[in-house]
């Protein structure tokens, strides 16, 4: 059924789908799995990981598709509707399709973006749920983070107040002697908060600076993302390194025998969840969002599941293809052995427009005053953005196809010219109308993907797990963030130095933090800046997930909420007893 988009809202879409949507039994047919392998929760259910892969585990693999974006206005560009629109134009062509998409975090939700469930006729649905915890992942990473954290305060309180043999005597464990100075791991909470981006911790005689961190970013988000097993999560978040000692050596979560506890809220989290499409197409979601400080993936055992129950598996990736993609192509692709079969660059002509107002600014010049001309030539200013983007994933051996995500206000003059042009550059694009009109308005996309998925495939990785890690830090911001080169502060060369020296962190994986509105380090600066040079100002280093993080720019990992916030607008029906106000 294809709903209104100009008569109703998303909530109003989806709570008009819900009435149809199939039930757990419904999906254990549909799907061919054993009664055991799905675990209802509510209108929702959980697909059991390990029981479904001890026995389709062997079958063949479907097509793998990546969506991924160009770089996106502060709004987003749509990645996520793309995705859907993928999902739902494969299926009008008769195809077996599903995905793995990323859990909406409350942050965004309850701050200017809104959530991440699409929107108009390629919607995922229950919409309420899905922006409102769904079966509560996000909530027992968070409690397992912050427990860690009591695990380390706790441990310091006492090694404060206790002399060497009181301690052993209450504890059963030796002194630690954790170094204040050098605490790695913060709190964490699923809210832009930033009044709490620095904290003072106070216990009797001691005061330790800290601060909160929002949830995706934590560690054991990228650990969710990356793990391929209960058993892999169990060993990584075991080797978490909370602090340091006095003696230069890492405190793990092990060392303080909070790791099982933390394993234990965490437990649930290793099987997706199962929501749907407003036209029913199964799609799970697992892991979460925040590319630009997180891994930013849909998950490893997500995909891994997608591709033995689906002939086509759809995924995202965070943000622009310079940071979601990078992870995807080099971190995600290279830990989980799966390699994509076609790769989705989404555009839209907002996001043109955008580039290409900054590029006439900078040029001092006004452009057309007719706005019809106005408008073409915004667009064609913007292009080389896209085309940079483009470039990005070519280096990875495949060819994209760039969906142009249409929107209501595109004109038909836009659009001829946006098509026009990327035929010029011989680029294969498809404009797709998902948000209007579902599968049938996304056809010709969706024909552009198969016959992507067909050609054989040169994927690549853009540099050796074995390169040093400031060459490969240099390599990323020359040859994807179109960089002239890189500068490190005193801090992050210490660091790294201290990093490149130990043979222990060779195999460790690159994962950027830098902001998502640009190709470059300064959010301000759009298109495609040159003659910039990136600036790495810290290194975060994961040791449960094995990431090294450079952290580029003044980005932080608690983001701030807006002075007019989605919150406002977000209330109860009481009557209906349902949630409303989401966007």
């Amino acid at each position: 059924m294809i709903f209104d988009v100009e008569k109703l809202t998303n909530r109003e879409i989806s709570i008009a789908a819900e009435k149809n949507m199939p039930t757990s039994e419904e999906w254990t047919k549909r799907l061919g799995l054993a009664r055991e392998e799905i675990v209802p929760m509510g209108r929702l259910a959980r697909l059991n990981y390990h029981r479904i892969i001890s026995r389709i585990g062997k079958n063949s693999n479907g097509k793998y598709v990546n969506i991924s974006g160009m770089t996106p206005t502060r709004f987003g560009e749509g990645k996520t509707t793309t995705a859907i629109g993928l999902m739902q134009g494969l299926n009008s062509l008769g195809k077996n399709v599903g995905g793995c998409l990323r859990q909406a975090s409350s942050g965004p939700t309850m701050n200017m973006k809104g959530t991440s469930v699409g929107a108009g006729n390629a919607l995922l649905i229950p919409m309420e749920e899905l922006s409102m915890g769904l079966t509560g992942d996000l909530d027992r990473l968070t409690h397992a983070h912050n427990l860690g954290m009591v695990a380390l305060t706790a441990r310091l309180q006492h090694e404060c107040n206790y002399s060497d043999k009181e301690l052993l005597r209450r504890s059963g464990q030796p002194r630690l002697n954790i170094d204040v100075k050098r605490i790695e791991f913060k709190w964490v909470i699923d809210l832009c908060a930033q009044a709490l981006r620095k904290v003072e911790l106070e216990m009797k005689g001691l005061r330790v600076d800290s601060g909160f961190e929002i949830s995706p970013s934590s560690e054991l988000m990228s650990i969710l993302s990356i793990s391929t097993s209960l058993g892999d999560l169990r060993k990584r978040i075991g080797n978490i390194t909370l602090a340091y000692g006095k003696n230069g050596k890492p405190i793990t979560t092990s060392d303080l025998q909070v790791d099982g506890a933390m394993c234990a809220w965490m437990l649930n989290t290793i099987n997706p969840t199962l929501c749907c499409t407003s036209d029913y197409l199964p799609c799970l979601i697992h892991s979460g969002p925040f590319a630009n400080i997180a891994l930013g993936q849909s998950s490893v055992i997500g995909d891994i599941l997608g591709l033995k129950l689906f002939d086509y598996h759809v995924t995202e990736s965070g943000f622009g293809s310079e940071i979601g993609f990078e992870k995807f192509w080099n971190v995600k692709s290279r830990l989980s052995g799966l390699q994509p079969d076609a790769c989705v660059l989404t555009a839209t002509i907002r996001a043109l427009k955008e580039h290409g107002e900054e590029t006439l600014t900078k040029q001092g010049i006004s452009g057309p005053k007719k706005q019809k001309n106005r408008d073409l030539t915004l667009i064609e200013q913007g292009l080389p953005n896209l085309l940079h983007h483009v470039a990005i994933i070519r280096k990875s051996g495949l060819d994209p196809v760039v969906c142009l995500n249409r929107f209501f206000s595109d004109t038909e003059e836009e659009i001829k010219f946006f098509r026009r042009t990327l035929k010029s550059y011989g680029i294969s694009c498809a404009v797709s109308n998902h948000w209007a009109r579902g599968g049938e308005g996304a056809t010709e996309f969706a024909e552009k993907v198969v016959s992507a998925t067909e050609r054989k495939s040169a994927f690549k990785f853009l540099y050796p797990r074995s390169q040093k890690i400031r060459s490969k830090i240099k390599t990323i911001a020359t040859q994807i963030y179109g960089a002239k080169g890189v500068k490190f502060s005193s801090k992050a060369l210490a660091r790294l130095s201290q990093l490149e020296s130990n043979r222990a962190f060779e195999d460790f994986e690159l994962v950027m933090v830098k902001t998502p509105l640009s190709l470059s380090d300064d959010h301000t600066k759009k298109g495609v800046p040159t003659e910039w040079t990136l600036f790495v100002n810290d290194v975060l280093v994961f040791t449960g997930a094995r990431f090294i993080c450079p952290v580029a720019g003044d980005i932080n990992l608690m983001p701030g909420t807006s002075s007019s916030p989605a919150f406002r607008n977000i209330d109860v029906e009481v009557e209906a007893q349902r949630v409303t106000g989401i966007i």
